[in-house]
């Protein structure tokens, strides 16, 4: 985690440090401070990504057809602040944080639900860490394991962003091209040779 000399509020407030680690809107640093907490509230973005199923009988990584363009794949929807985004039982959406994050080298993070979403079936989720050096909004996985319908607003609450030290040795900077998003993004599943070869290997194919 951070350094205990060094609080999140502290890390936020030094702007103008030759790599600043910075998000935007600005959290509450007093509220950051009076709390004494190790992570940071992240809120709802706009921009709502899910699958046309229609479109599709199966998500299948060894399907040889060309990829079709996120576009064709996905339904993207804008819910303006004021509006809501209903997610309905067992459905999962792809979501975003209203807040653009850069971090330094010497930081990664991670995203981790709110216990008071999860307690009515919202869990999120973001992928397995973020780098140091990546800038961009964070996209989110939405997932309704509830029972009932659960309204989305943008602009509220929807995540806590955890940030870990890195060490000098650690500090490589993230060449991801998911960098500078700010809508959702599938990303890109594949299966590399390693994982052909044991499936052709499991197949008994020479």
């Amino acid at each position: 985690m951070i350094h205990r000399t060094e609080t999140l509020a502290q890390k936020l407030e030094d702007v103008d440090a030759a790599d600043p680690f910075i998000i935007t809107p600005q959290p509450d640093l007093t509220k950051l401070k009076d709390a004494g907490a190790a992570s940071v509230d992240l809120r709802l973005g706009s921009w709502f990504s899910e699958l046309k199923r229609t479109r599709m009988e199966i998500l299948d990584i060894r399907d040889k057809t060309p990829e079709k363009p996120e576009a064709m794949m996905v339904k993207k929807h804008y819910v303006p602040f004021g509006g809501k985004f209903i997610l309905h039982p067992r459905s999962f959406v792809l979501g975003v944080t209203l807040e653009w994050l850069r971090l330094p080298a010497n930081l990664a993070g991670y995203v981790t639900s709110r216990s008071s979403w999860g307690r009515r079936g919202l869990i999120i989720a973001t992928a397995s860490g973020v780098h140091p050096g990546f800038s961009g909004c964070l996209t989110l996985e939405l997932t309704n394991v509830g029972e009932i319908p659960i309204a989305l607003y943008p602009g509220t609450d929807i995540c806590q962003f955890f940030i870990h030290q890195t060490s000098d040795a650690m500090a490589a900077v993230d060449q991801s091209p998911l960098i500078g998003q700010r809508q959702p993004r599938l990303g890109t599943v594949y299966m590399d040779e390693f994982a052909l070869s044991l499936s052709t290997y499991g197949s008994g194919v020479k």
